[in-house]
């Protein structure tokens, strides 16, 4: 099954038929729309980009206005391709009912930004030295990064302070709990990236 674009709406639960409480995330996939079809003869492969989210007409080219015009649309805010929709043509409409219950999908999207951060919070490091005998401004320091003279350098990929989140982050096999078609909703069971309101691609 190929991927579905949506925008992730928040967590809840549903009790399951054991009665179990399943902690689930709500994604709105869907509908999107068939904006090009790309074929072996054509273009040296097969594929379809298929595209999401409205998006105003003053914020987009003339170029992908025509573009959208030929799929018989409204200017979108997102678009990919995928494989596996070659059945599809040009102005078609995809939903959520491409998926079943029950069924285990992985789910891409941007992790929330966490900015500059040291090494306790980013890697789990334990920090450096006791929290007390006076000491107070090394509680949460990275200790050694190396050996001194030889190799005289820091070796790449030593984890270290820096940039957190904000990354393209994928989770996988997650299970489809629910599925609303006439709501375009699909509740899948744990927790996927991103905050909410951000983009997701559902893959099977």
């Amino acid at each position: 099954m190929p991927g579905l674009l949506g925008k992730k709406i928040g967590m809840t639960s549903v009790f399951s038929t054991e009665g179990k409480n399943i902690p689930c995330t709500v994604i709105e996939a869907g509908p999107c729309v068939v904006t090009q079809v790309k074929t072996e003869e054509t273009d040296g492969y097969n594929s379809v980009q298929i595209s999401y989210g409205d998006k105003k007409e003053k914020n987009t080219s003339a170029a992908m206005m025509g573009h959208f015009k030929k799929a018989n649309t409204s200017p979108k805010r997102k678009l990919i391709e995928v494989k596996g929709y070659e059945d599809r043509k040009v102005g078609d409409e995809i939903i959520v009912d491409v998926f079943e219950e029950g069924q285990w999908v992985d789910v891409t999207a941007t992790s929330k930004g966490k900015g500059f951060q040291g090494v306790v919070k980013r890697h789990g490091f334990s920090g450096v030295g006791d929290a007390t005998h006076g000491q107070h401004n090394r509680l949460r320091a990275p200790g050694s990064i190396g050996a001194g003279s030889d190799p005289s350098r820091v070796f790449k990929g030593t984890r270290m302070a820096g940039q957190m989140g904000n990354a393209k982050v994928t989770v996988q096999n997650l299970k489809v709990v629910k599925v609303f078609a006439e709501k375009n909703l699909i509740v899948i069971k744990g927790s996927v990236p991103g905050a909410n309101g951000s983009l997701v691609l559902i893959n099977n």
